[in-house]
């Protein structure tokens, strides 16, 4: 049966072998990719703009950038530049980011809820072509518009995600957003709670649970070896929860193995100490919160998602064979 399904590309590869992946993903069937970003590593954009001008037909994705360092003109002028190279195949994908990031770089995230529900209703209405004046808590702006001279002037379609992990900025998701990004390193029964939330909001902007997308970030770990894959996964993960330990929480980590793993990476994490500290990630958790190991378990797992509200799977490939892991989920 064919079903949606999308690629997540991050920085575990060279960025050119990315292109390759991407126009694999499209040939094999695969509505979109997201390109991550979250540590301070790869931007999102320079990629996304590469995606889309080596395809035809993907949608390529933000998954997910902050709404804190890309002042409110910048970020509407460049989804425009992007739906320029790609009309009607760009998603902008936003996210509240996190600390102690934000923090080490300066960015006080206060009221992430405010932050986040001005970004959008401004972020939307210069996309509509229209001229904006607006004076909130984070966004002051005085009659600005997108002032296209040269090329298209009709609003753009750009749909608006929001990555939400808290409950009351997955409420404020189904209110104001066109979807949500779920997290990934969760198990499936974590849908539950997001769907109910996001219905909640919905209601308050006059919709419905059907009209919120629910796309959903899935660590993927492909491999013929049930092992290698589960080691794959076992080295994001101690790395993950040690630095985002809101998501740990969320995925029912107990404190004291973040807190053992945190003691042994430092930051950035080496690869010398990922490979010390992933022994502490126990079988149970991979096998809870992700979908690793064979095409037949991956495969299994990823339905688990989908049955619990998640509208398109996107596959994260944690390393080893990309092209494996696109085969095993192709629709074409």
């Amino acid at each position: 049966m064919t079903q949606r399904m999308a690629l997540y590309l991050q920085d575990s590869h060279d960025l050119r072998d990315g292109l390759d992946y991407v126009r694999y993903a499209e040939e094999r069937g695969f509505e979109a990719v997201w390109q991550a970003e979250s540590r301070l590593v790869r931007d999102a954009i320079v990629p996304m703009a590469a995606y889309a001008a080596v395809t035809s037909k993907i949608k390529v994705g933000s998954g997910v950038i902050n709404n804190w360092t890309r002042n409110i003109g910048l970020l509407a002028a460049t989804y425009l530049t992007l739906d320029d190279l790609a009309p009607g195949r760009i998603i902008c994908g936003l996210g509240a980011w996190w600390d102690p990031l934000a923090k080490n770089v300066g960015i006080d995230r206060k009221k992430p809820l405010t932050a986040m529900k001005e970004t959008v209703q401004v972020m939307r209405r210069l996309l509509n072509m229209e001229r904006v004046t607006f004076h909130g808590e984070f966004i002051h702006v005085d009659g600005i518009e997108l002032d296209v001279v040269h090329g298209r002037r009709e609003p753009r379609d750009v749909p608006i995600m929001i990555g939400a992990t808290g409950d009351k900025m997955m409420e404020l998701t189904g209110e104001i957003s066109d979807g949500a990004v779920l997290n990934y390193c969760v198990a499936p029964e974590y849908n539950d709670r997001a769907l109910e939330l996001l219905e909640a909001g919905a209601k308050k902007s006059g919709r419905s649970l059907d009209d919120i997308d629910r796309p959903q970030l899935i660590v993927c770990s492909v491999d013929e070896d049930h092992d290698k894959a589960f080691e794959t996964t076992k080295m994001l993960l101690c790395q993950y929860m040690a630095q985002q330990p809101h998501i740990a929480k969320a995925s029912g980590v107990s404190d004291e193995v973040v807190h053992e793993i945190q003691s042994i990476l430092g930051w950035p994490a080496t690869k010398e100490q990922i490979n010390k500290a992933k022994h502490l990630v126990p079988d149970e958790l991979v096998s809870k919160i992700t979908a690793s190991g064979t095409p037949e378990e991956a495969r299994a797992k990823v339905q688990e998602y989908v049955k619990r509200g998640c509208t398109c799977p996107i596959l994260y490939p944690v390393g080893g064979n990309f092209k494996l892991l696109i085969d095993t989920f192709a629709q074409a």
